[in-house]
């Protein structure tokens, strides 16, 4: 049906930079908001940033400054980057995406199965 696919996680000392991204395949009519969640050990999935269809960006307090958010419509891509990385943002990073299918046509939420950021102090 729908699938996004997270790439871009890895390992890097506090300061560093990685950038994650996310590309939607499958039965799509149209993609919404884009974002980023990053889940914790233990704790509950948070809201990282997102995008929407005009490009329009949302970020989380804990990322603004550092966290650019960007998006190719036509790709049906959405990217992270992530600089001046701090040891609490170590974290699942979990893609999500608000997508029409031609099965529905309606707007379903979509979720990739995530990807690992480890920052070492």
């Amino acid at each position: 049906q729908v699938q996004l696919i997270e790439s871009g996680g890895g390992s890097v000392q506090s300061g560093g930079s990685l950038r994650l991204t996310c590309v939607a395949s499958g039965s799509i009519m149209g993609i919404d908001d884009m974002g980023w969640y990053r889940q914790p050990p233990g704790k509950q999935r948070e809201f990282v940033a997102k995008i929407s269809s005009a490009g329009t960006t949302i970020y989380d307090d804990s990322v603004k400054g550092r966290f650019t958010i960007s998006r190719d419509n036509a790709k049906r891509s959405v990217t992270l980057q992530m600089n001046a990385l701090r040891p609490e943002d170590a974290s699942v990073y979990v893609c999500n995406a608000e997508v029409t299918t031609p099965m529905t046509f309606r707007m379903q939420d979509f979720w990739g199965q995530g990807v690992q950021v480890s920052v070492s102090s």
